[in-house]
């Protein structure tokens, strides 16, 4: 019986813009028309019965949520950490959940954010480890070489072991010279960050070897809550446990340790120029995405959201265009990228933690334009979808509808505005909008008021729990 446990967590900020600390590139449709965690979702078909157990962080809920309804597992649980504590403790609470619930199964753990080309191989390469985790080993996948990459970790292979090799041992990132010698070597494999074990010997060891870690994570587990398909860990016994990978913690010291070799067209997109790897290129090596027109150019990746990007006589670039924010960088220094994130974060600047358009439980908002008093939004309700009962102390509200039917909740009136209408909400008015049909709600909301931070909010009432 295997669980898939997709770690959906991290920032992924070598791929800024796009990806934002709200919606990191996990959540993104960056190599096709799915997010990079649906992808990794559907890879699984053939493999299991059970529902994937979904770990991410308490504010990317609701967008997990919704795209995995959007893939008809709206019944998978999400564990949803209040910090972020590396892949040891994240494993570890998966872990103690299946045990929680009488079972032993075993654990594929994956990370979302990782590209295969391959499905068939990698599910080959998975069916050829279960054996291996059957009988209590720990197992991870090993890519086979490509190119002396310096940004990933090596294992050196030992002893052959059923469809795998015991592992010698574990190597830090390389410098070139070193890379070069394990690619010409053969006996060395990317560490790809897929492991396989059953839940019970993940405990055991990492009991043994981090028992810091396995105590706060079972004290965490025991005082979560769940809502929904939602499982809250406790807060403060989790914000405790020692922050640590898995190959640190676990991996390197076990002795049951063992990797299976994987060929399956593996990439974990760390950078816009893994994306410029792995994509079709047009006959002068460029990737073009979006409203784009080029001349002169060459071995560039260009992308564009939203409005038209020209580019003339350059190569080896990477344009990256959104709604409120540009980068142009060499492709050859895009693991610079995040130096730019930094310095936003460090200026407290809002391009490093969103995007102008913000997801919701109920949708989404895009805040197209505002001035000193004044904002407006552009707001889709999913059908079905209620915001919640609220008011403002500093701002007033005009919803103009665009398409779809709203139910108005104004004071004590309660109303439809359709198509073409709007309504007005006073500053301090109790009002909550809700969508009663079966296709999407579209409005524009224009605020006016001396405040329109988003923190202007009293809720009331909340289906969603924010109340």
């Amino acid at each position: 019986m295997i669980l898939p446990v997709v770690m959906a967590g991290g920032s992924g900020s070598r791929l800024w813009p796009m990806s934002r600390e709200l919606n990191p590139k996990q959540f993104l449709a960056l190599a096709s028309e799915k997010s990079m965690l649906q992808v990794t979702v559907e890879r699984l078909q053939g493999l299991t019965d059970l529902m994937p157990l979904i770990i991410c962080n308490e504010s990317h809920r609701f967008v997990a949520a919704e795209q995995m309804r959007q893939l008809g597992l709206e019944q998978s649980e999400i564990l949803l950490e209040p910090v972020a504590r590396n892949t040891a403790g994240a494993i570890a609470l998966a872990a103690l959940r299946a045990r929680s619930q009488g079972q032993d199964p075993v654990l594929l753990v994956l990370a979302a954010d990782h590209l295969i080309s391959d499905g068939a191989v990698f599910r080959a390469a998975v069916r050829d480890a279960v054996a291996l985790a059957e009988a209590g080993k720990l197992v991870t996948f090993g890519i086979q070489p490509t190119a002396a990459e310096t940004g990933y970790g090596y294992i050196e292979k030992g002893a052959v072991n059923g469809a795998g090799y015991e592992i010698a041992r574990f190597v830090e990132k390389p410098d070139r010279q070193t890379a070069e010698r394990y690619l010409q070597d053969g006996g060395y494999l990317w560490n790809s960050g897929m492991f396989m074990f059953k839940a019970s010997r993940y405990l055991e060891e990492i009991k043994h070897f981090a028992p810091q870690i396995h105590a706060c994570c079972e004290e965490a587990l025991a005082a979560s809550s769940e809502d929904m398909h939602f499982v809250r860990i406790d807060a403060q016994a989790f914000a405790r446990c020692p922050s640590d990978s898995i190959d640190y913690a676990v991996m390197e010291k076990t002795t049951d340790a063992v990797v299976v070799p994987m060929n399956a067209g593996w990439n974990d997109i760390g950078s816009w120029a893994a994306l410029w790897d792995v994509a079709d290129k047009d006959e002068q090596g460029n990737v073009v995405s979006g409203d784009v027109m080029t001349t002169g150019v060459s071995n560039s990746y260009i992308k564009s959201t939203n409005r038209l990007v020209a580019a003339v006589g350059v190569e080896n670039l990477v344009i990256v265009e959104t709604n409120d924010a540009l980068l142009v960088v060499s492709k050859d220094k895009v693991q610079d990228v995040k130096v730019i994130v930094e310095s936003l974060k460090a200026s407290q600047r809002q391009e490093y933690h969103c995007n102008r358009e913000v997801y919701r439980p109920w949708g989404s908002y895009d805040a197209i334009d505002q001035g000193t008093r004044y904002q407006v939004k552009r707001i889709t309700v999913k059908p079905g979808a209620k915001l919640s009962v609220q008011m403002h102390h500093h701002r007033a509200e005009h919803w103009i509808v665009v398409s779809g039917t709203a139910k108005v909740t104004n004071g004590k009136e309660t109303y439809l505005v359709t198509e073409n209408q709007s309504t007005y909400i006073p500053i301090g008015q109790v009002h909550a909008l809700e969508n009663p049909g079966k296709v999407p709600l579209e409005l524009i909301e224009v605020q006016s008021g001396s405040y329109l931070g988003e923190d202007d909010i009293v809720r009331f009432e909340d289906i969603y729990g924010r109340a």
